[in-house]
């Protein structure tokens, strides 16, 4: 019968065979075992972490964690067997050295790849974008439906999907019309005749506004003056909205109102004319 000493030198044993028998690279049961435990117990943590952020977080803010648990849960991994290794007295120079070359090219090819990832962990931290932000970029206004760690995604007015790279958040100046609270004001521009009755227009104007299904009643709807145009006076109908996004076919409705109760009190819309003289010569 085996006594305890021969058992622990049997262990001893077994974890000190190679399984990869070579003259530069030497790695044991034991190493291997190492990596595998130092693994499972980094797992363990990251998911312990995970947990204890998650519940300080509101519910919609949680999905955009699992990208930056993802990246990091990788990182660590490379980490732990890189550390492992040097640990276990086996030479990295040799696979340094070997992949010094592939490493310039990957630096290269991937920095984009990096500046987005760390753009959008630096979004997802300091919650400078959410789900349901309005944005503008590149002249298209979208609902952000999805922040990724790479990429955040939005829907335009039209349906369409806008996949925006993270970096642009911070390079560009974007457009967020809901960064602090959902309402938003807007307005609709109107030229009447200078022969109109700028009070009946002004009256004209806010009764539109006030009766229009989507306008706030507070802040309560105003008319500015605007200016005196070249062929018409310039008003504007100022209002609040808390749904930005729809706001095209809420100002479309509005002229149809404001063209269809101008007609009614004969108020003219002019247009631009022009007075052409002909000369002739003799």
């Amino acid at each position: 019968m085996k006594t305890i000493h021969q058992i622990f030198s049997s262990i001893k044993s077994f974890l000190g065979t190679p399984l990869f028998p070579s003259e530069s690279i030497y790695i044991t049961a034991g190493t291997f075992l190492i990596i595998i435990s130092a693994l499972i117990l980094v797992t363990y943590f990251l998911k312990l972490i995970k947990k204890i952020v998650n519940a300080k977080l509101p519910e919609e803010d949680k999905n955009k964690f699992k990208s930056i648990f993802g990246f990091l849960k990788y990182l660590f991994y490379i980490l732990v067997i890189v550390t492992v290794l040097h640990s276990s007295g086996i030479d990295l120079t040799v696979f340094l050295t070997a992949s010094a070359a592939l490493f310039v090219g990957l630096g290269f090819a991937l920095q984009y790849l990096f500046q987005d990832i760390i753009s959008g962990i630096l979004i997802i931290l300091d919650q400078s974008l959410h789900v349901g932000d309005i944005i503008e970029v590149d002249d298209k206004v979208g609902k952000v439906f999805e922040i990724r760690l790479r990429t955040t995604r939005a829907i335009t007015r039209d349906d369409k999907v806008i996949v925006i790279p993270n970096h642009i958040f911070l390079t560009n100046s974007i457009y967020n019309y809901t960064q602090n609270h959902k309402t938003t004001r807007e307005k609709v521009t109107v030229g009447v005749s200078y022969s109109s009755d700028i009070e009946l227009v002004t009256t004209l104007l806010m009764s539109v506004a006030e009766s229009q299904k989507g306008i706030l009643k507070s802040p309560k709807p105003f008319v500015l003056f605007d200016d005196f145009g070249d062929s018409a006076l310039i008003f504007s109908i100022y209002f609040s909205v808390n749904d930005s996004f729809a706001d095209p076919k809420l100002k479309s409705e509005l002229r149809y109102k404001i063209a269809a109760i101008f007609k009614t009190n004969q108020i003219s819309i002019p247009f631009p004319q022009r007075d052409v003289h002909l000369f002739k010569h003799s």
